[in-house]
């Protein structure tokens, strides 16, 4: 990752960051000497992800929900920029469950997005997702041309990207959005029913448990590892002006089909299991490859690690950390 720059005095704010991507972006900020406050209710994040940042002395962690405004306001005091990752995910979760998505991920973005617009934050970035592409068939996604939403999830983030936008061009709020692009990588849980699809197969590769795959793994994705996540995070911290109240893609721009995904763990991992084929799922959009030509040039934005270098890197994290999975 490129040097990035903050004043040593500077405060972020992490929402959801007892979560994957929020407890590497904190973790990430620390290391630039910076101080971190985070929050999470731990719905969805685990203690296990923070373990390694109590003991650092910028770090100061806040168990609480988002949906309490008065809290979101106490927080936000004194703080720089907010990284917001507090949210429900999971395409089939939310239709099962949609109310709870209208609750966590819009009342909760609203709440964050109006206390630090009151506390004076520099920008505020916040996680939107590709889901928000919905039925759109082009081959490459580019940020203008959304098709009609399919989940209560897309809903929810298309929602807060429209309150962002609206933020910055009714208040002069800087916001900006991240449509991140199935990511992957340490600290990401694989023991969900919900989970995403790498850490489930690097668990069930190594266990030698069957692998289950919705459709027929022809469709395909944009896996983009944490590290080029947290590089796009911290460079919205420096966007220009052109940037505010829009949103961006954060992929690597390559697209694999699931079987393939399966291919090349099962070639890093030197082992095979079982698959099964099932129903397509209620919710999944069938193929995702990102434009991030914007995100390049206005961002500055440049992923370093593709698909096969972020899956060796992983798979050496879940060796070191998930006890139940032996290393053969």
């Amino acid at each position: 990752m490129e040097s990035i720059n903050f004043d040593k005095d500077t405060m972020v704010l992490v929402t959801g960051v007892a979560g994957f991507i929020g407890s590497n972006i904190a973790d990430k900020c620390l290391r630039l000497g910076i101080h971190v406050r985070g929050i999470d209710n731990f719905s969805n994040g685990r203690k296990e992800n923070i373990e390694d940042l109590m003991c650092n002395r910028n770090f100061e962690f806040i168990e609480g929900d988002i949906c309490d405004y008065s809290l979101c306001n106490k927080i936000c005091k004194n703080v720089d920029y907010v990284f917001h990752e507090a949210a429900w995910g999971s395409v089939p979760k939310s239709v099962k469950q949609p109310l709870d998505y209208t609750t966590n991920n819009i009342l909760g973005m609203h709440n964050m997005l109006q206390a630090s617009y009151a506390n004076k934050v520099k920008v505020f970035i916040y996680a939107s997702s590709a889901s928000v592409y919905g039925d759109n068939t082009d081959k490459i996604k580019k940020v203008g041309f959304e098709g009609n939403l399919l989940s209560p999830y897309a809903l929810s983030k298309k929602t807060d990207e429209e309150l962002g936008k609206l933020y910055y061009n009714l208040y002069g709020f800087n916001t900006i959005g991240l449509r991140y692009f199935n990511v992957f990588g340490r600290k990401q849980n694989p023991y969900s029913e919900y989970s995403a699809v790498i850490p489930k197969f690097i668990k069930a590769i190594l266990n030698g448990e069957e692998i289950v795959i919705n459709g027929t793994g022809k469709q395909s994705r944009d896996f983009t590892y944490i590290d080029n996540v947290i590089e796009a995070n911290l460079k919205a911290c420096f966007a220009p002006e052109i940037a505010y109240g829009r949103a961006f893609n954060v992929a690597f721009g390559q697209s694999t089909s699931v079987n393939e995904l399966y291919e090349l763990l099962s070639t890093i991992l030197q082992k095979e299991t079982t698959v099964v084929y099932k129903s397509e799922r209620k919710g999944d959009i069938k193929n995702s490859l990102a434009d991030i030509s914007e995100t390049k040039s206005i961002l500055k934005y440049n992923p370093k690690y593709s698909l096969k270098d972020g899956l060796i890197k992983t798979v050496e994290w879940y060796y070191e950390n998930l006890k139940v999975i032996e290393h053969t």
